[in-house]
């Protein structure tokens, strides 16, 4: 088990820190003072020798260096429990030469590889077949590659003869993601990619686009720019739209409470049972029963004088008979008890 203090990766053999990148091999050499014996996969898989780490061999081109190859450099730095692993790196010569063209060059792919967590040291120009002096030079025990037939240079597998040897171990492929995948996307979007590169300030001449490609992508970026405004604005006024939507149904919220809340008061005040009601009722009750019981006047008032200016009314003249109305009978002998009185009144005056 490997832990960091400090972040530093400790372990009795190595004392590299995350903070740097890996040695190439150049500036070292192997540090292995006991004698190198050859170890078996079983050997050390148990952690033996005891004495130093077993050293792991990878090679590859790790041209565009993705995820598919720090997973395969992942695999072989924990085949064993104490592995100190090395990767070899072809050259750009021998590269161009066996397999084709690379999209960076050989220093590039150098510093990509120094700054994997999982490289301990980095082999620069390494050899497309590993002799067994190659192997012996660097005191190579195992080397770690996937296991399908590498057929190159010549022959159906590079690594037929470690295979034999007894020092091949495999690593697993990551399916999806290698190098000739990202370029054949970038081939296949290469309209997409030069319209990118221009729009960010690359000249066409950089980009070896013709004139008349360099105005339709220059067009298609202003189109492009154009549309993005649209939808921008239309973005916008959608979300405008939502915040009037949204603060129109708080608003007929907030009405539709102050209107229940006034109809609710109304109801309260002038309702069947309302307190207007029994206000109304109340002050009735009252002038009612000042209509039926007035007040008396009090016992000790002065008595009312006339005032000297203003002279007495003339008593009112007395009443004509023929001004009373008589009471209606109650009666047909109150009838002609009436009729007989009133002859009797006519003949006096005459």
């Amino acid at each position: 088990m490997y832990k960091y203090q400090n972040c530093t990766l400790r372990h009795p053999f190595l004392t590299q820190t995350l903070t740097e990148p890996a040695i190439f091999a150049a500036e070292t050499s192997c540090d292995c003072r006991a004698p190198h014996e050859k170890l078996s996969i079983t050997q050390a898989c148990r952690g033996t020798p005891v004495d130093r780490p077993v050293r792991v061999y990878a090679d590859g081109i790790f041209d565009l260096f993705h995820s598919g190859h720090a997973r395969a450099l992942m695999q072989a730095k924990n085949l064993f429990p104490n592995t100190y692993l090395i990767v070899g790196v072809c050259s750009d010569e021998l590269t161009h030469k066996y397999k084709g063209f690379t999209v960076m060059t050989e220093h590039e792919r150098y510093e990509a590889l120094r700054h994997c967590r999982y490289v301990d040291e980095v082999l620069r120009d390494a050899p497309w077949t590993l002799t067994p002096e190659f192997l012996e030079k660097h005191k190579i025990d195992f080397v770690a590659h996937d296991d399908i037939p590498y057929s190159s240079a010549g022959s159906e597998d590079v690594y037929k003869h470690i295979k034999e040897a007894g020092m091949f171990v495999p690593t697993q492929r990551t399916e999806g993601i290698s190098t000739s995948d990202i370029i054949t996307r970038i081939v296949r979007d290469y309209d997409v990619y030069a319209r990118r590169n221009l729009q960010r300030g690359y000249t066409a001449k950089e980009l070896n686009v013709s004139y008349i490609n360099e105005k339709k992508y220059r067009l298609q970026n202003q189109v492009d720019r154009m549309k993005e405004k649209v939808r921008n604005v239309e973005e916008k006024s959608k979300h405008f739209v939502y915040r009037v939507e949204e603060k129109s149904h708080d608003l007929i919220q907030k009405w539709e409470e102050k209107s229940r809340e006034f109809i609710g008061n109304f109801l309260e005040l002038f309702g069947p049972d309302g307190t207007w009601k029994q206000v109304f009722q109340e002050r009735s009750g009252r002038m009612l029963s000042y209509a039926l019981s007035p007040r008396e006047s009090p016992c000790n008032s002065p008595p009312r004088e006339l005032s000297p200016l203003r002279s007495p009314s003339p008593p009112s003249p007395p009443a004509r008979w023929y001004n009373a109305r008589p009471s209606p009978p109650t009666s047909p002998k109150g009838a002609s008890a009436s009729m007989s009185s009133m002859s009797e009144g006519d003949e006096d005056e005459k």
